[in-house]
């Protein structure tokens, strides 16, 4: 309690000292009486027109000024943008001036005014200030200068408290909404799948084991496999993948289904594209073949990056100014265009044509790489690339066959700086080609039984897709690295916080 001060007319009074002369339910009456005017957002205030009294709270990004008048710059939040806030030294204390510095949390009561200064319409004519928690400047590590991003990621519990990060997590919260407003409007169902699961949707055996047995003495059966049927769920389980084959049996009953949540690789690569941990976005719906498919992606994405223009521009200006330059003008370029439709066969002679210099060898059958994706994004078509017809040989088991019998009706969105940003396709609904494709591929039939009942029991044609969540906020915030656009990343070597 002795940690709170609020001063007037260089008057301080800690709730200490207000208890040795007040019984505990008096002080709550004077602080309430000295907060009764409730706080308005920092975001309120810059678009509030001056002249009345207003509360605002906060914390101080840098304080400036000299002997006669002090000016702290607050943000609480809700904006990229700071608040001024203007304080005679004469009406305050000196000592709990003192403690107002980079990095405090403080409560400040004044007169909104039209601001003399360059930078802001409007600022705050202090007349009490109270301070929440004090931040010693020689430990405070976000003083006003510049931070590398790898020192930042160092301190992820506070980057949230940066310009750059603030923008960021705004802008991933936008998204989010966004995300569950487009497909709420189009009547899709949120369907939450599982995350612990026995099935490896991709195939590739890259998951978390989960497990409560004790790993000091792990127990066996009589041939030295571990005994799975003593663990927790009696079987083998793993962290999810991927929600697609448990929402593919939504859409089979609800139509127009999609997951929104966390999934788990583990995949051991320290890239500025990949996350241990990291969001998925997977519609799948009934009746809907490769065209519809690609066709809703497109309009998926061009949706998200409107929003983020039209609800996030302080924050996109910003990273604009900052960070990429092109930013604007690129999400602008993805809304006015039309996405290219190629084949991957047409994508492979448009490679091997280029002239370039891959670090990984362009021949048809080989699984597309990065630098593959964003020369025919970037410099062969100079806009966004829907990808079809690939391989079958590099794609999973659930990919709708082609007649040809070599390729699958896959589909990838490829985007400039990214790549493969979503990557989806018609779902077969053939039950024999599916039994005789996981044969095929040697893929355990047991713990699909589940999934093949969906072609037993009324088949349909159905189609999806997965966007990456982090890969989306790569591309609207321009950042450079994925672990700069999720909170808390989650990479090989790292599970801090």
């Amino acid at each position: 309690m002795a940690g709170y001060h609020w001063a007037n007319d260089k008057k301080s009074l800690s709730l200490y000292d207000l208890s040795v002369i007040f019984s505990r339910t008096e002080i709550v009456l004077i602080v309430f009486s000295m907060e009764k005017i409730i706080r308005t957002k920092v975001k309120e205030l810059l678009k509030s027109e001056p002249g009345h009294e207003v509360v605002a709270k906060g914390w101080v990004r840098t304080k400036r000024g000299n002997k006669n008048i002090a000016f702290i710059a607050l943000n609480d939040g809700s904006t990229i943008n700071n608040i001024q806030i203007v304080a005679e030294t004469a009406s305050f204390d000196e000592d709990l001036l003192k403690k107002i510095t980079t990095g405090a949390c403080i409560c400040v009561r004044g007169e909104l005014v039209a601001s003399v200064g360059s930078g802001q319409a409007v600022e705050i004519q202090a007349k009490e200030i109270g301070i929440y928690g004090e931040a010693d400047p020689d430990s405070y590590p976000l003083q006003k200068k510049g931070h590398s991003m790898e020192f930042l990621r160092s301190i992820a519990h506070l980057r949230p408290r940066t310009n750059t990060f603030g923008a960021v997590l705004r802008i991933r919260h936008a998204m989010a909404f966004a995300i569950h407003k487009y497909f709420n409007d189009k009547g899709f169902v949120y369907l939450h799948t599982p995350i612990i699961t026995a099935s490896d949707c991709e195939g590739a055996g890259e998951m978390f084991q989960v497990t409560t047995l004790d790993l000091n003495n792990v127990p066996k059966t009589e041939t030295g496999q571990v005994d799975f049927s003593r663990d927790f769920f009696g079987k083998q389980t793993s962290l999810t993948v991927s929600g697609q084959l448990e929402g593919e049996l939504g859409a089979m009953a609800l139509g127009e289904i999609y997951t929104f949540g966390p999934t788990f690789r583990a995949e051991n690569s320290n890239t500025p594209r990949h996350l241990a941990e990291f969001w998925m976005i997977e519609p799948e719906m009934a009746f809907y073949e490769i065209e519809d498919n690609m066709n809703l992606a497109e309009d998926f994405i061009k949706y998200l990056v409107k929003y983020a223009l039209d609800n996030c521009a302080d924050d996109i200006k910003f990273l604009n100014d900052m960070f990429d330059k092109e930013l604007i003008s690129r999400l602008e370029s993805v809304i006015a265009t039309d996405f290219v439709r190629l084949t991957y066969t047409e994508g492979i002679k448009i490679l091997e044509a280029s002239g370039e210099k891959f670090e990984f060898p362009v021949s048809w059958g080989v699984d597309l790489q990065s630098e593959h994706e964003r020369y025919l994004v970037e410099k062969h078509f100079g806009k966004p690339v829907i990808m079809t017809d690939y391989p079958k040989d590099i794609k999973a088991f659930y990919m709708k066959q082609n007649e040809d019998g070599k390729t699958v009706r896959g589909m990838d969105v490829l985007f400039p700086k990214i790549g493969e940003i979503i990557g989806g396709s018609e779902r077969e609904s053939s039950l024999e080609k599916l039994e005789a494709r996981i044969a095929e591929l040697g893929m355990g039939r047991e713990s699909l039984e589940w999934y093949l009942d969906t072609r037993r029991f009324g088949s349909a044609p159905h189609s999806g897709f997965g966007l990456g969540f982090e890969r989306l906020l790569l591309f609207v915030t321009g950042m450079s690295n994925i672990r700069d656009v999720i909170p808390f990343p989650r990479t090989p070597k790292n599970a801090e916080y």
